[in-house]
């Protein structure tokens, strides 16, 4: 019972941690057409829980099964590796009983013949790690074993070691749905069981598909962090205006400009990304001009009014939802991106209108590609000025404000009551107006 779901687990988590694939991806390919796509909706669900929970504490697991592991498997032996992550993250962090974790794990290396030699290794392991449970949990530093080295130094020097706990104590709680809503906030959160945040996004703990809440069909909403609604509220009041999104994929920018009344064009390289867009659009009742374009040799055929740039980053203010991410990737990619981040900006600024706002944005926590990009900007480029974000801007908040006045949203913010509503994506945006 439930082995279906843990083999097709062991392959997501495999995918990722060994290929370096995204989970988004992976997850999307194997529930609709890999072994998972077989799965009743409750298994599937477990499939992410599984996955989900491995990778979110993938430093607490290795450590804990790296003290009752004697020597490090043999390389034909590797895929146990997953096999034992997985059944550990049942053991320490989900309910499932012991039992039938460790059962489940054993039963799948029987099934391999590289690993059937190590049934007894495992069954050994997982059991121990069950009677061991509390003390070894109890013995760990959670936040710093769950980050790798790379991003927790980084951390550590721009915002100190507290912040640096804080931020990775958030990650390691399941995100909550947050979605914008066309309209009437204060009722469809009544109809959906959801909380209106300040910012004015809804935020709910989801119980099934995202498909089947209500309001989905007849486009009433739709998913969008509350940290990632903020940027295109920065350009006030866009209705009648000409409003270039770009990196525009999905979409959830675009329909909040589309929504307000602007006539927007919605820019980005990916074709497959802009098919998902115009697909929500097209859910939502909305319209853009789309285009499949790389920025740094399109050129718009007339000015806009406004112009929001949320532009390719690391991402490391995503990390809660996408726990896989950090260990992904190795902190080497930020200087190019943070170059490439300069060119796009200087791009986009020659296609706006004298007196036009442009917001730049990035959902990464990283000063290169946020406070030090702007910084730079505003020193070498003449005939721009910032104009400073005020807490009315985002729904009364004025953490987010840099002394600067530009927006920088942390994984702590927002907090409340129940853990699991708290919290935001790691933003930053700076609203500059051409002289």
């Amino acid at each position: 019972m439930g082995l279906a779901a843990r083999r097709a687990a062991v392959d997501i988590v495999e995918a990722v941690t060994d290929r370096g694939r995204r989970l988004e991806d992976v997850l999307e390919g194997e529930l609709a057409s890999g072994a998972a796509s077989a799965l009743i909706a409750k298994d599937r669900a477990l499939v992410r829980a599984i996955v989900g929970t491995t990778l979110r504490r993938k430093g607490q697991i290795t450590d804990a099964l790296d003290r009752l592991m004697k020597s490090s498997l043999p390389a034909k032996a590797h895929r146990l590796d997953h096999i034992l992550a997985v059944g550990a993250a049942q053991i320490l962090f989900m309910d499932v009983p012991d039992h039938a974790a460790v059962s489940l794990a054993v039963t799948q290396a029987v099934a391999e013949p590289r690993l059937r030699p190590f049934k007894n290794l495992a069954n050994g392991v997982l059991r121990n790690l069950g009677r061991q449970r509390d003390t070894i949990l109890a013995d760990q530093d959670a936040e710093r074993l769950n980050t790798p080295d790379w991003l927790w130094q980084r951390w550590r020097k721009t915002y100190g070691a507290e912040n640096a706990h804080h931020f990775a104590a958030m990650h390691a709680i399941e995100p909550t749905l947050d979605i914008t809503v066309r309209s009437d906030p204060a009722g469809w959160a009544e109809r959906l069981g959801a909380t209106v945040l300040p910012t004015g996004s809804l935020r709910l703990v989801p119980s099934g598909p995202i498909e089947r809440l209500d309001g989905f069909d007849e486009g009433a909403w739709w998913v969008q962090d509350a940290a990632a609604a903020l940027p295109a509220r920065l350009l006030g009041d866009v209705a009648g205006m000409r409003v270039a999104d770009l990196c525009a994929a999905p979409g959830g920018k675009t329909a909040q400009l589309a929504a307000a009344g602007a006539a927007v064009t919605a820019v980005d390289i990916s074709a497959a990304r802009l098919t998902r867009l115009e697909q929500n659009l097209a859910r939502l009742g909305l319209a853009a001009e789309i285009v499949a374009a790389d920025l740094t040799d399109w050129t718009p055929a007339a000015p806009f009014d406004a112009i929001l740039l949320d532009a390719p980053c690391s991402a490391t203010g995503t990390v809660r939802r996408h726990p896989d991410l950090p260990w992904r990737r190795s902190g080497a990619e930020i200087d190019s991106l943070a170059a490439l981040q300069a060119r796009m900006l200087q791009r986009a600024i020659s296609w706006l209108k004298p007196g036009g706002e442009i917001v730049y944005c990035t959902c990464s926590l990283e000063p290169e590609e946020g406070e030090a990009q702007i910084a730079r900007f505003l020193q070498e480029t003449p005939g721009f000025e910032r104009r400073p974000i005020a807490a009315s801007d985002i729904g009364g908040l004025t953490k987010p404000i840099t002394p600067d006045g530009d927006l920088r949203t942390l994984p702590y913010h927002l907090a409340a009551d129940e853990p699991r509503l708290s919290g935001l994506d790691g933003f930053f945006a700076a609203r500059l107006r051409r002289l």
